[in-house]
């Protein structure tokens, strides 16, 4: 049957496998449902499947009739905190657990990509690894996967992925060779004065307002310090402190992000550090201060990203309104495998105001153009196919 009919033919299955998936989201490390799922339906397609590959991740693999090299395709299974807000059918039953990032999606597409690519199994010359990898949100996954072989026996030679995308109109499709995603560091700091009542702040020393100069003053080495044209984004998410209107408290802690589309080399960790010390000894205050490295940059391989343009242009058209270069400050930890192996990570638009699939991500009323799906997928397929004919 033609690719794009036999995709046609499981349209009603790939949209409800999603949504099965996004009324039941589990955390990472924790998406036993979705794994155990994931693992008989690849059983059911004859591949071998390994399971509890870095605690809940699933590897398919389909060996092809001839021998050659191994193709690796990945997709993210895991959820975020959220409470949804969305009033859907499928709308998540697991209280404050929510897909806001399009992984239901992905896992969904990646179910789909090994039924089909298993009716070729006669012609694939090498083998395709389906990896369903937990934990991507909070950056563990990928690295643990790999630390655990999954790039081993047989050893990968290529990797694709994709990520439905909001920010992109329904139906474009976002790739580039190169720099694609972000690299991404977080930073803790804990700042340490001395509590007491706000009828009398002379006898305290007040985190929170120091605290307060922090998150302002950190502003400059993006606006000031930093060539207007090396993109950098430093953003605080969590502030946490005190108990009461009424109580000065003892320390404020404070959690955030860098992102950056170049090498750094320790710059903005230095210039951090440099701003914390001086305004924590003006407001005489002690401090904490921690990096975490949690993303490196996914780099696309020229070869591959060709690879998987081409295929998007013989199915959308040589037409620049549907196919454009991307770059996202996001973090992404595909960046674990387009650091060893040849790899191409693309963007699939589903941003859609009429169905309601414009917010952005990790919002509490996320949600995808179902439609755009069979879009990623049959890209999916015929570029891993393309693959081996090459």
């Amino acid at each position: 049957m033609d690719i794009k009919k036999k995709i046609t033919s499981l349209k009603d299955e790939l949209i409800k496998l999603r949504r099965d998936f996004h009324e039941h989201p589990e955390l990472g490390f924790k998406e036993y449902r979705t794994s155990k799922i994931v693992a008989n339906y690849l059983d059911k397609c004859g591949l071998e499947v390994k399971r509890g590959i870095a605690k809940t991740g699933i590897v398919g693999l389909l060996k092809g009739k001839y021998q050659g090299p191994t193709l690796l395709l990945r997709a993210d299974m895991d959820a975020l905190p959220i409470q949804e807000e969305n009033e859907v059918p499928y709308k998540s039953i697991n209280n404050g657990i929510m897909h806001a990032c399009g992984h239901d999606g992905h896992t969904a597409i990646l179910l789909v990509a090994a039924k089909i690519l298993s009716g070729y199994q006669e012609e694939i010359k090498g083998n395709v690894k389906f990896v369903f990898q937990p934990d991507e949100e909070v950056s563990r996954g990928a690295k643990m996967m790999v630390k655990e072989g999954v790039l081993e026996n047989p050893q990968v030679n290529a990797a694709m992925a994709l990520h439905l995308w909001t920010p992109l109109e329904s139906g474009k499709i976002g790739i580039t060779s190169g720099l694609v995603t972000a690299n991404l560091d977080a930073f803790y700091l804990k700042i340490k004065g001395k509590g007491g009542h706000t009828a009398n702040p002379e006898k305290s020393i007040d985190p929170v307002i120091c605290a307060a100069n922090v998150i302002q003053a950190i502003q400059i080495i993006q606006t000031r310090e930093i060539d207007s044209l090396k993109s950098t984004v430093i953003m605080f998410g969590k502030v946490k402190g005190g108990t009461r209107s009424n109580i000065i408290p003892d320390e404020v802690s404070l959690e955030g992000t860098i992102r950056y589309l170049y090498e750094d080399k320790g710059e903005l960790e230095k210039k951090f550090k440099r701003i914390v010390k001086a305004i924590c000894k003006a407001y005489r205050t002690k401090y904490e201060l921690n990096f975490n490295i949690e993303n490196r940059a996914v780099i696309n391989d020229y070869d591959m990203t060709k690879l998987v343009k081409f295929t998007a242009e013989k199915l959308l058209g040589n037409n620049s309104n549907k196919i454009r270069s991307y770059i996202s400050t996001a973090g992404e930890d595909f960046s674990e495998f387009s650091d060893i192996v040849p790899s191409v990570f693309y963007f699939v638009g589903t941003g859609n105001k009429e169905k309601e699939s414009h917010y952005p991500h990790h919002s509490s009323r996320f949600n995808i153009d179902e439609d755009t799906m069979l879009i990623g997928l049959e890209i999916l397929v015929r570029s891993a196919l393309e693959f081996f004919n090459k």
